[in-house]
């Protein structure tokens, strides 16, 4: 079908006729962006300002535990290694074992000089007894027959006197010739008689009392023999004493562990000599961690003890977790350092210090790990 095109002039019309309005231009695009930037970086400046103002962030932390280094009390070579690095033990958990040949030689050594001490103790007191009862029963029949003796020699002293009378007495009347020969014969005789016996007597007692003073001499004996069974008490408590030490020693070289937890690092082997107070092992509880922040010192005073605190742990982007703190440090961690840093040329640098905090915090099956870095963020409130 053919096309009717418009003429020149009916353009010409068409175009006249249409009214003329002007057109109206809008910002630049550049402009909206960079206007919506600003408005976008001051809301989030904002926040950050208002977090700032609340809370304190810090990425200078780390997870800390108590570090336990295992070693030996005794010296010897290792015989036996029971853990491997990573395993789990238990406290009294045998660790290591240490050769006690030598000490158990050592100890039967002992145990034979005890029972020598032993038998030798028997033999003094069996002795002492012996000499008890001889003793007593000679000190006995001496100190009887002394005092029967004293007894003979008291009953014989008014004879003697009463036969020296009589011859004194005879002998005048033998000068008057009222007594006879005979009759002063016979007083001379009983009192010679009555003098011998007086002499036996008094020689008695003399030898009694000899007899009772070697009695009681011997009773001595049993002194010696008590001081003698004395220094084998003495003897028998160090040997005692010494196999003590040695079982002690004995119980040393099965080293056991001192706490319920993590073995880190292992230092030792099988076959390799060991001294007293050497490290064998590392290991830590895995439910007693901490977080140690080190803070700037400008900041501390914003710190109270019991403060909340949002842990990000680096190992775990997306998960957080919650603790509180738990202790402000009275000591900046420069204060420790190993080198001093003297300023001996007077230029002097400010630099400001920080001071640990330890944030404390619960474990998350085991999955906290001493050494582990994370950023704590404190609500301080203000």
């Amino acid at each position: 079908m053919p096309q009717d095109y418009p003429t020149k002039g009916e353009t010409d019309t068409a175009e006249s006729t249409e009214p003329s309005t002007p057109r109206r231009r809008g910002p630049p695009t550049a402009l909206l962006v960079l206007i919506a930037a600003f408005a976008i970086a001051g809301y989030f400046g904002y926040q950050e300002f208002q977090e700032r103002r609340i809370s304190l962030h810090e990425e200078d932390a780390r997870i800390q535990s108590d570090m336990i280094t295992v070693s030996s009390r005794v010296a010897g070579w290792i015989t036996k290694v029971s853990v491997e690095e990573g395993q789990v033990i238990d406290k009294g958990t045998e660790l290591i074992v240490i050769d006690d040949r030598e000490a158990r030689a050592i100890i039967d050594e002992l145990n034979a000089q005890l029972e020598g001490v032993g038998a030798e103790k028997e033999r003094l007191r069996a002795q002492q007894d012996l000499v008890r009862r001889q003793t007593d029963s000679q000190s006995a029949a001496e100190r009887s027959e002394f005092s029967a003796a004293q007894v003979t020699v008291s009953s014989l002293a008014p004879q003697l006197n009463l036969a020296k009378r009589e011859v004194k007495r005879t002998a005048r009347l033998f000068e008057r010739k009222v007594a006879s020969r005979r009759q002063m014969d016979q007083a001379e005789h009983q009192l010679q008689r009555v003098e011998r016996e007086h002499d036996i007597a008094v020689a008695k007692v003399k030898g009694a009392r000899a007899r009772v003073k070697q009695a009681d001499a011997e009773r001595a004996k049993l002194d010696v023999l008590a001081g003698d069974l004395a220094v084998l008490m003495k003897r028998e408590a160090e040997i005692t004493a010494k196999i003590k030490r040695q079982n002690l020693d004995i119980k040393d070289r099965v080293i056991e562990s001192p706490l319920k937890g993590l073995v880190d690092r292992r230092f030792a082997n099988v076959g390799e000599y060991v001294t007293p107070g050497q490290r064998l092992l590392l290991a830590h509880d895995p439910d007693r961690i901490w977080i140690e922040a080190n803070i700037k010192e400008t900041q501390v005073r914003r710190l109270k003890i019991g403060q909340t605190v949002i842990v990000s742990v680096d190992a775990y982007p997306d998960e957080s977790f919650e603790g509180r703190v738990e202790r402000i440090g009275n000591t900046a961690t420069s204060a420790f350092a190993l080198l001093p840093s003297p300023n001996p040329s007077g230029n002097f640098t400010k630099i400001t210090q920080r001071l640990p905090v330890r944030i404390a915090i619960n474990q998350r099956d085991g999955r906290l790990r001493p050494g582990m870095m994370v950023e704590v963020t404190i609500a301080t409130g203000r």
